[in-house]
């Protein structure tokens, strides 16, 4: 039976209000949560079995039946069927307590023979959205319980379906690590994505920066910092597993759990260093705007340079000294071309200042002095040619 494809909702997580003195595993639902949805997967090396739960008095009889049986509860919406769900399996009251109050960081814990892992799935719209998943591995069952329908864990049911890779022939300890590999390595697409945006922010950054680039840019900060409180957890998490003797997980499944491990250790390299370049971008982008700042300035004092001289000569020949009560009073009021003589001054001054500060590099793209371009190899600019 397929399983429905569809984009899950973006929500950001809620729990539940706790109310103080409230004794320890109680269950209280969020009432806006989505109400559960039960599917069950039970396998063996030859068959499959795949349906949605209608009554939860059937489950039991499916895990005599069947070597591996995966029951997975979409949306936690009603407490009442969380509680049944503690009684049937006989899991610890504060365990199914975290898996209602979503906010819980990727961990693990053991209640007898049962391991109880909290892990978070992320996905990536216009902003990261992380989702909690809570595991449960027992004797011959592993339950999942996520907060709305969608997610990352196709790729298991594929293998189950199809008989692929080794995940029939081997228990329960194998396929959560098959789950808990899946969530992990769905990390690596998103971090893609981010650092795709990233790439695309610098490009935009260096062209034009504005407000929005900027806003981009630190919503995209934000979302590192999302990834980075999903996935370091996560680490300690896994090193648990392969640390401590677990009855429940055997020799061969640490191998997996492992490369899970190192998986785990790549995506948070990845993380710090998509962080180190979003705040990169952060700097980038106050050095274009006092760049380009620094531009508009240079071009207005240029063009305030070259007006001073030309206001000068204009208001030294506007200045009303006759020329007929001393010889020395601007004779040049009565020249014949004494209009073009001034017109023809104050155009060599501006073109003497513009080739002025040409030859010093002030007009154009700056450039380097010329020993360091001969010693860097680059060609001669205009002024040295």
């Amino acid at each position: 039976m397929a399983r429905r494809t569809q984009k899950r909702p973006a929500r950001r997580s809620r729990s539940p209000k706790r109310v103080p003195g409230t004794p320890p595993g109680t269950l209280v639902s969020d009432p806006e949560a989505a109400p559960p949805v039960i599917r069950v997967i039970a396998y063996g090396p030859d068959d499959v079995l795949e349906q949605q739960v209608e009554d939860l008095e059937s489950v039991p009889a499916l895990l005599g039946r069947w070597p591996v049986v995966w029951l997975n509860v979409d949306g936690l919406g009603h407490a009442g069927t969380m509680a049944r769900l503690g009684e049937l399996f006989h899991l610890h009251g504060l365990a199914l307590e975290d898996v209602l109050h979503v906010r819980q960081r990727p961990k693990v814990d053991q209640y007898g023979e049962q391991l109880f892992v909290v892990t978070r799935m992320v996905s990536l719209g216009q902003t990261l959205e992380t989702e909690q998943i809570s595991l449960f591995l027992g004797d011959g069952f592993v339950l999942t319980f996520q907060e709305r329908p969608g997610d990352c864990l196709d790729p298991v049911r594929q293998r189950i379906r199809k008989g692929l890779g080794r995940i029939r022939t081997r228990g329960c300890d194998y396929l959560l690590y098959s789950l808990l590999d899946a969530v992990i390595d769905n990390f690596f697409p998103i971090l893609e994505q981010l650092g795709e945006r990233l790439e695309a922010l610098e490009d935009r950054v260096i062209e034009s920066p504005d407000a929005a680039a900027v806003a981009r840019i630190h919503q995209i900060k934000r979302d590192m910092l999302a990834l980075r409180r999903a996935i370091w957890p996560q680490r300690d998490a896994i090193n648990w597993l392969l640390r401590e003797p677990l009855p429940a997980i055997t020799d061969d499944t640490r191998l997996y759990l492992r490369d899970c491990y190192d998986h785990v250790s790549q995506i948070i390299d990845m993380v710090e260093t998509c962080r180190e370049l979003a705040s990169g971008l952060v700097e980038m982008h106050m050095s274009s705007v006092s760049n380009r700042m620094n531009e508009v300035m240079k071009v207005l004092t240029i063009i305030a340079t070259i007006f001073i001289p030309l206001s000068f000569l204009a208001g030294l020949y506007g200045m009303n000294f006759s020329p007929e009560k001393s010889p020395l009073n601007m004779p040049e009021l009565h020249w014949y071309w004494g209009y073009p003589f001034a017109l023809t001054v104050m155009g060599i001054v501006a073109l003497g200042m513009l080739g002025f500060f040409w030859r010093r590099g002030w007009l154009g793209p700056s450039r380097l002095p010329e020993k360091d371009r001969r010693a860097r190899g680059g060609p001669a600019g205009p002024a040295e040619a």
